[in-house]
């Protein structure tokens, strides 16, 4: 078992910037994927970024490209997505997942259904 608490998240005006942070606990946290996702108000689940286990490998969506950042610290159990130039449309929910066993590959680390251990949510709101 993985659990998994992000944090960070708030109000910030457009232009602004957040860091999420992703606390992990229970099996070895090197050994996963990580992964960040959203969910807006009456929207399905996005995949936002995510990171190999190794740290080495990261995958963004278009949409965020240029403004967040995902890295991690396995020493510290914890994902970090520096988040800037923050738009309203960036408002949702974030969530983070841990995948194990997979590949690094767009088409794996972008769907939700793969992903084994989900955390609670951040609401991050980006006001215009």
């Amino acid at each position: 078992q993985v659990q998994l608490v992000e944090s960070g998240g708030g109000l910030v005006q457009a232009g602004g910037s957040l860091r999420l942070s992703c606390a992990a606990s229970g099996r070895t946290f090197s050994s996963h994927g990580m992964g960040w996702f959203r969910q807006a108000p009456g929207k399905e689940r996005e995949f936002v970024a995510a990171i190999s286990g190794s740290g080495g490998l990261t995958y963004y969506t278009d949409s965020v490209k240029g403004r967040f950042t995902l890295s991690r610290d396995n020493a510290k159990d914890t994902v970090y997505l520096q988040m800037n130039s923050l738009k309203p449309e960036d408002t949702a929910v974030y969530y983070c997942a841990a995948q194990l066993g997979r590949p690094f590959v767009p088409t794996i680390v972008a769907d939700d259904q793969l992903y084994d251990y989900w955390g609670q949510g951040t609401q991050v709101t980006v006001s215009s």
